[in-house]
């Protein structure tokens, strides 16, 4: 899929801008306005994980909004989110809105499947090799079939788009890439680098509205669509400037003309 693209030309200024922005939004400062401060709250593999995908499964919207959920739903589950996995403590679980059009019947679907992976392998990292993700050209998506795969096999062969997308061919995955952001990159800053499944050369841009709009005022993308091919044509643009890292510059286009 990645074959047929062309990265644009990135002009030296615009490259020198992206970079400063980066440099500014990564920092120690930005854990607390953002929902990587959730699976940064745990030392243990497994709470990181879920929590990284289950706070990032509900990142859209006003960002104040989303911590205040993402803070509640750990609560929901007493703040110890691998161990109420394990014990099944969701199927207890009270009807209740989680976050916007996210209600608990979508969190008990979420955590059955990842109730049933853990059962059979001892992290998410662990899961992910096991389905050859890195072998995948775009690794997120095929952690996003196989996550899928998996909770409707826990979930009497139902899907929830809720949880994750379910229009794979399409999809930016954003929430998803931004997970994966959060748990593979490594720069001792805001990432946390606790997976080894694939390495931060293999991530992509998480792309959002922002991300996008920004992305074409700065001549970065050229496609109308927020969708997976933009995904694509967008992060092997700014690959051009770091290869070994290319979502280091989410950074910059989230952090431009966002109010922070």
């Amino acid at each position: 899929m990645t074959a047929s693209i062309t990265p644009h030309i990135i002009p030296s200024d615009i490259a020198e801008m992206l970079e400063q922005e980066a440099l500014r939004i990564n920092s120690p400062e930005f854990i607390d306005l953002d929902p990587v401060q959730f699976p940064r709250r745990f030392t243990k593999l497994q709470d990181i994980e879920i929590a990284a995908l289950i706070c990032s499964s509900i990142s859209w919207g006003n960002r104040t909004m989303i911590r205040r959920s993402c803070d509640r739903m750990l609560a929901l589950m007493g703040h110890n989110p691998y161990t109420y996995v394990m014990e099944e403590g969701y199927e207890d679980l009270p009807d209740c809105n989680i976050h916007r059009t996210f209600f608990a019947r979508n969190l008990r679907h979420f955590l059955r499947g990842l109730h049933s992976i853990y059962r059979r392998y001892d992290s998410l990292n662990d899961f992910a090799r096991g389905c050859r993700i890195a072998d995948d050209p775009t690794p997120a998506w095929a952690l996003a079939e196989a996550l899928n795969r998996a909770f409707a096999d826990a979930n009497d062969g139902c899907g929830d788009s809720r949880c994750l997308p379910l229009n794979l061919s399409t999809t930016a995955l954003k929430r998803l890439n931004m997970a994966l952001r959060w748990l593979v990159r490594d720069d001792g800053i805001v990432d946390l680098g606790v997976w080894d499944c694939i390495t931060p050369d293999r991530l992509y841009i998480p792309l959002d509205v922002h991300v996008g709009n920004v992305a074409r005022q700065l001549g970065l993308l050229t496609r109308k669509a927020n969708d997976r091919r933009s995904v694509i044509e967008l992060t092997e643009t700014l690959r051009q400037l770091r290869p070994e890292d290319p979502v280091w510059f989410d950074y910059a286009l989230f952090g431009i003309g966002a109010k922070l």
